[in-house]
């Protein structure tokens, strides 16, 4: 049951013009990632879950359905309605997708939330979206019972241990499996995701049902044309952001593809390539520091991976070539935000790669460098990377926040704040955020190539550049590393990084002061927090 939104094309520049949305009036992402494959080919397996014990259980799409219609009863039988939000507080496992997909038939919104946040963050996101009911474990249930949330009426907690709190299998076990779904318009809401507070206080994205088809043309390139036959798709990424919920999950259930879910709770690169051995996952979503870690790693026998799309981060020549010559597959480079995800993307067989940028607009997106006044700057100078709205994949608006929303489409474009360079042939290179620009001697210098330059060195398994102040430059170039265990830290490391940078980047950009750190701050997706960096050592 082919349903892809790209087929092969000749090149990327055909596949462009010959692209076309279509996006029925009435869609629902319940729907077309289960309820279509379980009438279609019930026994068909969905997911295959490694517990805690090793033992591996797998879901059908038959069961999923099941599962979900059950909850959807459930959750209306204690007063959700059209447009209430469903909080879903848990690691990767099939009871997010079930609360997910019960959720959706309602007509009411999703709110995935990572299990490593907090009582203040949980109780910020709570209170924000309003939250009716909530499903967790019971490792994150004694977090809630803290919390003040006067609107978060309903708890349900999966497994055993729940302390008194209705059991979400219970639950489940005694609803009705009969259930017809609410018809969903594809521009309804469906998920509300909060960004993850870089540059000021979380905000809600609200998003459509349409934008899992908005997804779909960046993850089927990303992945080599997915799907495949024999494909499997894994992320070690949580199913609480984004990137792995929208990147791979939903659209591996989309296509039939059946998605490996198993709670990492530290990454650890021997772990997951025994996953990837033992489970023959061919298809992954991985973050940058993903990949760094990995490549340090050995890779065992019996490793067979066809794609890998990676985003977050701007990937170095280095990695790119350990993907084709070790791992023998390529990595496909992704670029896109909480607020309008995956615009721009590679794809091995359909567009020549070049290192350090992040690929082309993909097809059915628009995509410019713009400046301050929103007009277009020549090609190869700096700009905010844009894109033209409306656009499928973009977000209906922050949760409650007009204001914030008008400021980040305006005149007909989102304004990412992200700034870029976009040369005479539509390649896009990532420069930094907008306030990770580092000011020195004159000069505006971007974070990102000098860190893929130090992370290319051996002995370097992490970096970050900022700018700190200085009374002559305004700004010193500072790099901060994470070295691999046993490098050598003394001074002839930091000299030899510099000297890296100088020759293989610019005698400007080389940074004045290197500091070895055993960790850089990041967000909980995995980024780099640049500014804490800043914060942190701007004194000393």
């Amino acid at each position: 049951m082919a349903r892809r939104a790209i087929e092969r094309p000749a090149n990327w520049d055909s596949l462009r013009s010959e692209f076309r949305w279509s996006i029925p009036d009435e869609f629902s992402m319940a729907a077309a990632c289960c309820d279509v494959w379980a009438r279609a080919e019930p026994q068909r397996p969905a997911i295959h879950h490694i517990t805690s014990g090793g033992t591996t259980e797998t879901w059908t799409y038959g069961d999923l359905k099941r599962a979900s219609d059950r909850l959807a009863n459930a959750l209306r039988s204690r007063g959700v309605e059209r447009g209430d939000r469903v909080a879903i507080l848990l690691p990767q496992c099939p009871e997010v997708m079930i609360t997910h997909f019960a959720a959706m038939k309602l007509g009411a919104i999703a709110l995935p939330l990572f299990t490593l946040f907090g009582e203040e963050a949980l109780a910020f996101r709570l209170s924000d979206s309003g939250a009716r009911v909530c499903v967790t474990d019971p490792d994150n249930s004694a977090k809630l019972a803290t919390l003040d949330c006067p609107e978060l009426s309903h708890i349900l907690v999966t497994g055993a241990g729940t302390s008194g709190l209705p059991s979400f299998e219970d639950e489940i076990k005694a609803a009705s499996e009969a259930h017809t779904p609410i018809l969903s318009q594809a521009d309804d809401p469906a998920i509300l995701i909060y960004t993850s507070g870089t540059t000021g206080a979380p905000k809600g994205a609200l998003h459509a049902h349409r934008f899992l088809i908005g997804h779909l043309p960046s993850v089927e390139l990303q992945h080599e044309f997915l799907p495949q036959a024999g494909d499997m798709g894994w992320t070690p990424a949580d199913w609480a952001w984004i990137g792995g919920l929208m990147d791979l999950a939903m659209p591996c259930l989309y296509h039939g593809v059946p998605l490996i879910s198993h709670r990492m709770r530290k990454f650890d690169p021997d772990e997951a390539f025994a996953l990837i051995r033992d489970h023959r996952v061919r298809n992954m979503f991985l973050p940058p520091t993903a990949l760094k870690l990995m490549r340090r790693a050995n890779v065992p026998k019996g490793v067979d991976i066809r794609s890998i799309g990676s985003g977050g981060e701007s990937l170095g020549a280095d990695l790119h070539d350990w993907g084709k010559n070790v791992l023998g597959a390529p990595i496909n480079e992704i670029y896109g935000q909480t607020e309008c995800n995956l615009v721009i993307s590679t794809c091995h067989q359909a567009m020549d790669i070049r290192p350090g940028t992040m690929g082309r607009a993909v097809p059915g997106h628009e995509v410019a460098i713009l400046d301050a006044a929103g007009k277009p700057v020549p090609d190869g100078e700096t700009g905010e990377i844009c894109v033209r709205a409306p656009d499928p994949v973009m977000f209906l608006g922050y949760w409650n926040r007009p204001d914030a929303t008008a400021e980040k489409v305006k005149d007909g474009w989102l304004r990412t704040g992200d700034l870029g360079t976009c040369d005479s042939e539509g390649y896009f290179t990532f420069v930094s955020r907008d306030d990770d620009v580092i000011t020195s001697a004159g000069y505006r210098i971007g974070p990102t190539e000098i860190e893929n330059c130090l992370t290319g060195d051996e002995d370097v398994v992490n970096a970050a550049v900022v700018g700190l102040p200085d009374l002559v430059r305004t700004e010193a170039v500072t790099a901060f590393v994470v070295l691999r265990e046993g490098a050598d830290r003394d001074g002839a490391m930091k000299a030899r990084l510099i000297a890296r940078v100088r020759d293989r980047v610019s005698p400007h950009a080389a940074p004045r002061r290197v500091e070895i750190v055993e960790s850089l701050p990041t967000t909980a997706t995995g980024k780099v927090m640049r500014r804490a960096l800043r914060d942190e050592w701007r004194d000393r």
